[in-house]
């Protein structure tokens, strides 16, 4: 059990003293320490998520499971307004019904691998030599027509290098310098970024890029009209551990494409070893798959804590993480980390018996893996589209939105997005953490996930500082992102800090400060 930790004389001094000017109820936030660190319920609720769930790619049945849960757990809670809000067409929902493969010659091993996402299933159980093809150009392939029904394919790549190991620890924590400089960054000038390469390298570039991917597609397009048995694709990762890529389309009207199974680098680098070294490779495989395109809409799952201030109670503090995931594990790190905190925060601020002046709402978004599809849906049906920047009536009434998405790793401070405006108040706010290592607001901007966009349309959207433990290393998008990653004590420190967040947003006299509106989106060419 985690000792209970409490307030020291200096945390509560420097909250009245060098950020007098923004007030902190310690008193509250004494109430939500005491729940969120000694009463949590965030391994029970990552355990639904994960272990029960299991993965949550994009329309699957394992995202629905987790959805209807959510729905469930946060009635039980006593939250209002909960229901599941279509934010637009996804496509086809997919999930893996059953998959095995080994190899059988020269000896029978195992292989590490799994499915792509949005493939076919193999014609029931196979069992094949393992065709490895060389082409370098389109006209290469003409002597393999006519050779490959049935068979279990690889594509031959020089561009493989053998594995090298590894010296460094997989999980890691932000030093005292790392934040320090963190803290110390300055904002991005106006039209900032990498100069572009010249014309000369960029047209090198595009023309090398082009002619592989011609090669690729004419390699494809020649395999499924062999109608070959199954497709062996190099996984990035090492020591057991690998790294999923987007699969084929999910789109209802998508292109029939051959089963493939990406397969962990030890196991393919074995077998493309064997069959450069002139061995015959046989392998025995079975891949089942299931679609589901009845219903095509993508969902949130929306909930709230109704405000109770007359004049405040329209306005709206929002928190959330994306709930969807890839599906080779089952989705712990990236996000049921991020979904279960945010979660835990609501649980804690109705524990205390908060009756906020300001409306809280939690959302959990879905299809962000393929493009944050959940939280722009959601973000241009309520707030604003970002082709015409047009203000709707709830823009201006939402104080701030919060995200967590960066795996396990306890909250370390905020991403200011460069809204400098807000960087006293943030700092306030999370001086009573400092025992907790939270302490670091930095101006800088983090990507990839659903804060992008709120702050794309002018909104105060933050994403929290985190530790990176091994989220770039071992679990994001991997075969290893698993309940057992998960750090007890960082999701509840991390759900503490932002339920205090939470409330101080709510309880503001003013809506959080705000950068200036964007010009509309460019169209796309």
């Amino acid at each position: 059990m985690m000792k209970k930790i409490t307030f020291s004389a200096l945390a509560l001094g420097l909250c009245f003293s060098a950020f007098a000017q923004e007030p902190v109820n310690t008193e509250i936030v004494q109430k939500i320490r005491t729940e969120g660190l000694d009463k949590s319920k965030a391994m029970d609720i990552a355990y639904h998520i994960t272990d029960v769930a299991g993965p949550r790619l994009s329309n699957s049945p394992g995202l629905k499971r987790a959805q209807d849960w959510a729905v469930k757990y946060f009635k039980e809670m006593g939250l209002k307004n909960v229901h599941l809000e279509a934010w637009g067409d996804f496509g086809r929902g997919w999930q893996v019904d059953k998959y095995y493969a080994a190899t059988t010659v020269p000896f029978y091993r195992p292989i590490i691998a799994s499915p792509k996402a949005w493939t076919p299933g193999t014609n029931g159980p196979i069992k094949s030599e393992v065709i490895l093809i060389k082409a370098d150009t389109v006209t290469d392939l003409a002597k393999y027509k006519g050779k490959l029904a049935g068979k279990i394919v690889m594509i031959e790549s020089a561009t493989l290098q053998p594995l090298k190991n590894s010296y460094t620890p997989d999980v890691v924590r932000y030093t005292d310098e790392a934040l320090a400089k963190m803290a110390d960054a300055q904002p991005a000038a106006p039209g900032g970024g990498n100069r572009p390469q010249g014309p000369a390298a960029n047209n090198n570039q595009r023309a090398m890029m082009m002619r592989m991917g011609a090669v690729r597609a004419a390699i494809d397009s020649m395999l499924l009209a062999e109608k070959i048995g199954l497709k062996l694709t190099y996984a990035r990762g090492s020591y057991g551990t690998f790294f999923t890529s987007n699969g084929a389309s999910y789109k209802l009207d998508a292109k029939p494409v051959n089963p493939e199974l990406e397969v962990s680098s030890e196991d393919y680098l074995h077998i493309l070893r064997l069959l450069r070294g002139g061995e015959k490779v046989e392998i025995e495989a079975e891949v089942k798959t299931s679609f589901y395109d009845k219903d095509p809409k993508g969902y949130n799952v929306i909930a709230e804590i109704p405000g109770t201030d007359p004049k405040l109670k329209s306005e709206i503090v929002m928190l959330g993480g994306h709930y969807d995931s890839w599906h080779s594990g089952t989705g712990a790190t990236d996000n049921a980390a991020g979904s279960t905190v945010m979660i835990e925060a609501m649980r804690i601020l109705k524990a205390i018996d908060f009756k906020p002046k300001r409306t809280i709402r939690i959302a959990l978004w879905s299809s962000e893996e393929q493009g944050l599809f959940g939280s722009r849906g959601y973000v241009k049906e309520h707030f604003a589209d970002p082709a015409d920047m047009k203000p709707k009536p709830e823009h201006e009434k939402l104080s701030a939105y919060y995200n967590l998405d960066n795996g396990t790793g306890t909250i370390r401070g905020v991403y200011l997005q460069g809204n400098t405006a807000v960087k006293d108040i943030f700092q306030a706010w999370i001086n009573p953490f400092t025992d907790l290592g939270a302490k670091t607001i930095t101006v800088g901007n983090t990507g990839g996930t659903d804060h992008q966009s709120f702050d794309g349309v002018g909104l105060p959207g933050f994403q929290f500082i985190q530790d990176p433990m091994d989220y770039n290393t071992r679990t994001h998008h991997s075969n290893m992102d698993t309940f057992d990653r998960l750090v007890e004590d960082d999701l509840k420190k991390s759900a503490t800090i932002v339920a205090s967040f939470v409330y101080h947003t709510s309880e503001r006299a003013e809506k959080l400060p705000r950068k200036e509106m964007p010009k509309p989106a460019a169209p796309r060419q």
